[in-house]
């Protein structure tokens, strides 16, 4: 594994975001940004959505040349998956995914692979997150967990997947490889 630096860089509103005991954590939830690059990413976590004054985020961002960046605690709670929030770690890999065509039917297939250097930096993170949270035994992509549809953007009467992330590209199996965690959600 190689040696894991963490670039610690706290979302502006993370002091509002709800705290939970490292006890609370039992899933980690992979997700791809479905943007061009981190910078994009990070813009995107910085905008307030909610009354409270947060917004949508992962905990973990890791760039393609497998930089790792903190931008919420593992003891906050952020908003990154639909009805997992409370007990689950977000980790987005920087992927262009279906970026800029959502939701057309037409554009679904998902074709930047992951880098190496992600995958690697992944890998290590998860072995850090599996020493640092006990409770921490599961896995799961955030395709796995929200499964909604949603009207096409080209063509109303068609529903494509909301989520798709990280997709058909991402290597599950080298990452499950001796991770000591069990994937979860639809079909696993």
């Amino acid at each position: 594994m190689p040696m894991l630096t963490i670039h610690d860089q706290p979302l502006p509103y993370v002091a509002k975001l709800p705290e939970r005991p490292a006890s609370a954590v039992t899933l980690v939830v992979i997700h791809c940004t479905e943007l061009p690059d981190l910078a994009t990413a990070r813009e995107y976590g910085e905008k307030v959505l909610y009354d409270d004054g947060t917004g949508n985020s992962g905990h973990y961002y890791i760039d393609r040349d497998g930089s790792v960046y903190l931008y919420v605690p593992g003891t906050r709670i952020a908003h990154h998956v639909r009805g997992y929030n409370p007990q689950s770690i977000g980790i987005e890999l920087v992927n262009r995914g279906r970026y800029p065509h959502w939701f057309d039917s037409t554009q679904q297939t998902m074709t930047e692979p992951y880098r190496a250097a992600q995958i690697a930096s992944l890998r290590a993170l998860l072995a850090q997150l599996r020493a640092d949270y006990p409770n921490l035994h599961e896995i799961a992509g955030h395709e796995d967990l929200d499964i909604a549809r949603v009207p096409a953007s080209d063509d109303p009467a068609r529903e494509v997947p909301r989520k798709l992330d990280p997709g058909p590209l991402f290597p599950w199996a080298e990452v499950l490889a001796g991770s000591g965690l069990k994937r979860i959600g639809a079909g696993h």
